[in-house]
């Protein structure tokens, strides 16, 4: 049955809803704050209150939650009924203004970088009115920032939410400098395309590591994985289709603007991407669409992985941050219109991007830094830890001709031509696709390609946002204090290209050339998440983050401490989990296989059956045993002697300089044993039955 997109929507607070049933004067001032960016009237809360309850009641809710988004990659609430009681002393529902504006969960229990310790527990949630409250599973959604009780931002929303203040301003600045008088309000805005596996659940549920890790710990590699290059944009398996089906359905009712789906390029792997949406609202209906996505993915028997590195040597999972900025009258920004050699504009902002990226790969980089991207980073498979920026021929020929004092040449679009009668010749786009690149522009946004798929988009993008509007304001200030205006564009053309030229690469980022050349150029090439991690609290971004007020610098030394606290106590939780699996599950499984060959060799010698391999058998099976055990025992002794109560920077290079290395020794060895160990004897579902059964 087709699904009945009348129903689009149909669980989310939406205008239409705010419309019909707050009082205009309400619903009018509501707007203001929702469209223009302004300070929400407090007086209008308890009329909001009250249609928002009245309006979930009808659609079956119960209660209400502050629905926030920890520094974690989660989001959490907890859930408070409308009941009430009267006094009459007769149960009532009841919701104020109050109740909306505010909550207070405990600020201490969630990662906060030592901004609240346990007898400091008091935090708040705030609501987010440019974001709309939702019904899920008899609970009103509302979707709210989180700060500390000094005031201190505890998630990843507050900071977005200043930064989409501080982009609109320096943009409304160049707009007006180039003439534009219609628009009041430049927004960032966002497609974000999730990339996830699906496996069947009753494997899933037969596999520690991927229960309690997200990944597998061990596994041989398969005989076939991605060789055949046949799972892109291939047919759907019924199975997933029906997945797929589902989730859309749901995600529409909640508003989500789900749009394409496809296969990826490893098998069991697919892509979901949405239609744009401004920042703030893409960055909470991902969040949803991670949700919904395991959710119904149970429903369906499967399991929905989305960590960024689930299978070794298979293409991994990133969630590419699709970026553009659009004025309230319909301007974007990055659009190059049809004469991108004559549209100053346009050069300008795209010159403020390369020089926002080239100042502050570093801040950039850190803001796709989680540790399961340390995996697929410069796999081949997914851009190098080197940021660099895509353009394309034209572009890039356009800029320098100006930067060197040329006009550029007009490039008329060529039509393509297939050879076959029946199909007719189109226009071929100025420029190709670079999908290896991190930061490739892609017609009229930019493809930030870093982003993690476990990863919330809330760093990635009020990262972007800051260091563009450092970049437009120093930009603005250069023209504005100008007496020559014309000549001024193209000298910000000309600094542009030759003091940040360097960052920009058209070619292959997957080359050991480039990444050779790119440490010739001076750009840093930050490896793991470890490294990353300081550039939040570098003297440079503690300045341009404190000047835009998006953090300040204690907030900044918080997330260096929650970035590194999150590292180390995923590497050893990954480890722990190594070791049970290996002493509980694995190892006895070699043994028993080497016990039975040398049963079965010396039947063979009992009975005069002479055989050299059986025996040979039994000995290498008895060998990976004992490398097995041994390798577990130089984990365990790394994992025991990690070291305490020191800085936690220290902690965390140990569990990369010292643990993982004893994780890649026990997995080597497992992964030797797997493949000569029979298949009635292996105790997990192999990487074949994973990818390929579902």
């Amino acid at each position: 049955m087709a699904f009945d997109f009348t129903q689009f929507g149909s669980m989310v607070f939406g205008d239409d809803e705010m419309k019909r049933r707050l009082p205009p004067p309400v619903y009018a001032s509501l707007k203001k704050s929702i469209d223009g960016g302004l300070p929400l009237d407090p007086a209008v809360a308890d009329d909001v209150a009250a249609a928002m309850m009245a309006w979930a009641v009808e659609k079956g809710a119960t209660h209400y939650t502050h629905w926030f988004q920890p520094m974690n990659n989660i989001t959490a609430g907890k859930h408070d009924s409308f009941l009430s009681i009267g006094k009459d002393g007769k149960p009532c529902l009841r919701f104020s203004g109050k109740e909306l504006i505010k909550g207070e969960p405990d600020a201490s229990s969630f990662p906060n970088g030592g901004l609240r310790n346990t007898f400091e527990a008091r935090g708040y949630t705030t609501w987010d009115c440019t974001s709309p409250a939702f019904v899920r599973d008899g609970t009103l959604y509302i979707p709210t920032a989180f700060c500390s009780y000094t005031g201190e931002a505890l998630d990843t929303k507050t900071p977005l939410l200043r930064s989409m203040s501080v982009i609109s301003e320096q943009a409304m600045r160049l707009l007006r400098l180039f003439g534009n008088k219609t628009a009041t309000r430049v927004t960032a805005t966002v497609g974000a395309e999730q990339e996830y596996f699906l496996i069947d659940r009753a494997l899933y549920e037969k596999r520690l590591d991927l229960k309690i890790c997200g990944r597998t710990l061990y596994g041989a590699k398969p005989a076939k994985g991605q060789e055949m290059e046949d799972h892109y944009f291939g047919r759907i398996r019924l199975r997933v289709a029906a997945f797929m089906k589902e989730l859309d359905e749901a995600l529409w009712r909640l508003g989500v603007t789900a749009k394409t789906k496809h296969n990826e390029v490893a098998p069991a792997q697919h892509e979901l991407a949405p239609i744009f949406d401004t920042v703030n609202i893409a960055g909470d209906h991902n969040q949803l669409t991670m949700e919904v996505m395991r959710i119904v993915a149970k429903k369906n028997g499967l399991a929905c992985l989305l960590h960024e590195k689930p299978f070794a040597g298979v293409n991994g999972s990133g969630k590419h941050n699709n970026w553009s900025l659009s004025a309230d009258d319909g301007t974007n920004l990055l659009d190059p219109g049809k004469n991108p050699y004559e549209n100053m504009q346009f050069l300008v902002m795209l010159c403020a991007v390369i020089s926002a990226v080239d100042d502050h790969a570093d801040l950039l980089r850190m803001s796709a830094a989680v540790p399961g991207n340390d995996y697929r980073l410069g796999a081949s498979e997914a851009p190098p830890a080197i940021i660099s920026v895509f353009l394309g021929e034209q572009l890039t020929s356009i800029l320098a001709e100006l930067a060197e004092g040329h006009h550029p040449s007009r490039l008329a679009k060529t039509e393509l031509y297939t050879g076959v009668p029946t199909i007719p010749p189109f226009k071929r786009d100025d420029s190709d696709r670079n999908r290896t690149s991190p930061f490739a522009f892609t017609g009229n946004k930019f493809e930030f390609r870093m982003v993690g798929s476990s990863a919330s988009i809330a760093c990635a993008n009020y990262v972007l946002n800051t260091i563009v509007a450092e970049s437009l304001d120093n930009i603005c200030t250069r023209l504005e204090n100008s007496r020559d205006f014309d000549g001024e564009v193209l000298s910000i053309i000309h600094d542009t290209m030759h003091l940040h030229g360097r960052v920009i690469f058209n070619g292959n980022n997957y080359t050991e050339e480039w990444v050779k050349r790119a440490e010739g150029l001076g750009l840093p090439n930050l490896r793991d998440t470890v490294e990353a991690a300081g550039a939040i609290v570098s003297q440079k971004s503690l300045d341009v983050l404190q000047k835009y007020r998006i953090l300040t610098p204690v907030e900044c030394e918080a997330r260096y401490e929650i970035m590194l606290e999150n590292y180390e106590k995923i590497v050893m939780i990954e480890a722990k989990t190594m070791l049970e699996m290996a002493r509980r599950e694995l190892l006895p499984a070699v043994v028993k296989s080497a016990a039975d060959a040398a049963r079965s060799a010396s039947a063979f010698s009992a009975a005069g059956v002479r055989s050299t391999r059986v025996p040979e058998l039994a000995q290498t099976l008895a060998a990976c045993a004992d490398r097995i055990a041994n390798a577990a025992d130089r984990l365990q002794a790394a994992e025991a002697e990690a070291p305490g109560n020191v800085p936690m920077l220290e902690r965390a290079l140990y569990a990369r300089d010292a643990v993982k290395p004893m994780m890649e020794s026990l997995r080597a060895a497992v992964d030797e044993a797997e493949a000569i160990v029979s298949k009635e004897d292996w105790p997990v579902p192999s990487y074949t039955d994973l990818l390929h059964r579902v």
